[in-house]
């Protein structure tokens, strides 16, 4: 069992930054792809970035959005930069637990079988 608690939302006006953060539970989080997923009122919920196991990452957001990973804390994070209204939604971290070990760059829903609650951000004057 895993759990995922986000942090780090807020409202933040356009240009600005915020760093999202995302605590797991469990003691085999450093073998766990861990993504961070975003869901917009009225959209469905869609890639943000991704880490592997060994730290190759990817993103649908380039250049303005890191991710990153701290095994000994059992933390991920999301630095947003250079932030837009159209940034704002509900940021949801996901761990994918089923393929541990595994240094894939999964960027699917249907890939992750554990999610937290979600953080609201807001980009707004």
């Amino acid at each position: 069992q895993v759990q995922l608690v986000e942090s780090g939302g807020g409202l933040v006006q356009p240009g600005g930054s915020l760093r999202l953060s995302c605590a797991a539970s469990g003691r085999t989080f450093s073998s766990y792809a861990m993504g961070w997923f975003r869901q917009a009122p009225g959209k469905e919920r869609e890639f943000v970035a991704v880490i592997s196991v060994s730290g190759f990452r990817t993103y649908s957001v380039k250049g303005r959005f890191t991710i990153s990973r701290d095994n000994a804390k059992n933390t991920v994070y999301l630095q947003m930069n250079s932030l837009k209204p159209e940034d704002t939604a509900v940021y949801y971290c996901a761990a994918d637990s089923v393929r541990p070990g595994w240094d894939g760059l999964p960027s699917k829903v249907v890939e992750y079988d554990y999610w937290g609650q979600g953080t609201q951000v807001t980009v707004s004057s």
